[in-house]
Parts: structure tokens; C-alpha cells; sequence
């Protein structure tokens, strides 16, 4: 495999992993550069599990990159659905996603940044809990414990999130009824 193809084959998933532990797009390219930039210094061919690996690296470049900001949240990590055949799908069901995928994004931003990372590499980019474990170079044990415990917060903030929308609503409905009775 050539460079060219390596970055053609990872760039994608490197890039959504530094996008989801960075939460901005600009920062995300630039760490996704410095990736592939120490990826092509190293001997990269001679290395058994490739994908892990690169995927160690874009963490740590991660890690080093919010180190340097001084921060340990993101702003905000948006989501992207990467779909190749959105153009078969009815332009309503593509919107939906994206939008479901952004509520979801806004949610996860909410996690804190040890449990948000365990989740997103579990969801975001598929891997099994072992694989996340040599990513993160923890037990598969803690790796399993803080997805679970991530599933569990995200159900927490989204129950509240709709039981904030749904007192909105009524409050709003209380509120326009207020008024008409007074219109009269």
C-alpha cells in the first residue's frame, strides 16, 4: 500500500475520531495533517495491526492537542452521518438524520471527555471493546464499563432534554390560552 492510498483508505475515520475528541472542524484537520505527517515518518508497513494502531496515534495527537489548549471539554462535538448513497434516499429522511445525528452530537458533548472517547470510538467508528481497549491502552473491563455507563448518562440527558421540551410546550400552551382569555 502507498501513502496515498493509506490516506485514502483512513483519512476519513481519522479525521471523524479527531472530530469527535476535538468538537471543531478546524482543529480536527489540523491534528488529522499532524496524524498522517508522523504516520509516514514511522515504519508504518511493518506494523501487524495497522488500523489500531493509527487510531492510537490520531488519540494521543488528540490528547496532545487538547493538552495545549488547556481544556479538558470540547465546545461541541457534531456528528456527521457519512452516508456514500444519500442521493437514493428521499431528501426528507437525509435532512432527519443529519438533524438526529446533530441532537445526538450535542448530547455526547455533554459526557465527560474519558467516557465521550470509549463511546465514540464504540459508535462512531465500530470497534470491538478489545480494540478500544489497545487504543486507549486500558483494561477491556473499564473500556466496557464506561460505554455502559456512557449509555446510561446519554439516556439520563435525554429523558431530561424531552421532559424540558414537553414543559415548554405546555407552558406555551398555558401561556396562549392566558391570552385569549384576555383578548375577550
Amino acid at each position: 500500500m502507498t501513502e496515498r492510498e493509506l490516506f485514502e483508505t483512513y483519512n476519513k475515520e481519522v479525521y471523524r475520531t479527531c472530530y469527535s475528541m476535538l468538537g471543531n472542524a478546524m482543529d480536527a484537520e489540523d491534528v488529522c495533517q499532524e496524524v498522517f505527517i508522523t504516520v509516514f515518518g514511522q515504519n508504518w508497513a511493518s506494523i501487524e495491526y495497522f488500523r489500531t494502531w493509527l487510531l492510537r496515534v490520531t488519540v494521543n495527537h488528540c490528547l496532545n492537542h487538547i493538552r495545549k489548549r488547556r481544556s479538558l471539554r470540547t465546545k461541541e462535538a457534531l456528528l456527521r452521518m457519512f452516508t456514500l448513497r444519500t442521493a437514493d434516499r428521499p431528501a426528507d429522511a437525509v435532512v432527519e438524520e443529519q438533524e438526529t445525528a446533530s441532537e445526538c452530537a450535542s448530547y455526547i458533548s455533554l459526557l465527560p471527555e474519558k467516557i465521550r472517547m470509549s463511546v465514540s470510538l464504540r459508535y462512531m467508528n465500530d470497534l470491538s471493546f478489545q480494540e478500544i481497549s489497545e487504543v486507549l491502552q486500558i483494561p477491556v473491563g473499564t473500556v466496557k464499563s464506561r460505554v455502559h455507563y456512557g449509555i446510561k448518562m446519554l439516556k439520563k440527558i435525554i429523558e431530561r432534554e424531552d421532559l424540558k421540551a414537553k414543559e415548554g410546550g405546555a407552558a406555551y400552551e398555558r401561556s396562549g390560552s392566558a391570552y385569549s382569555a384576555m383578548e375577550r
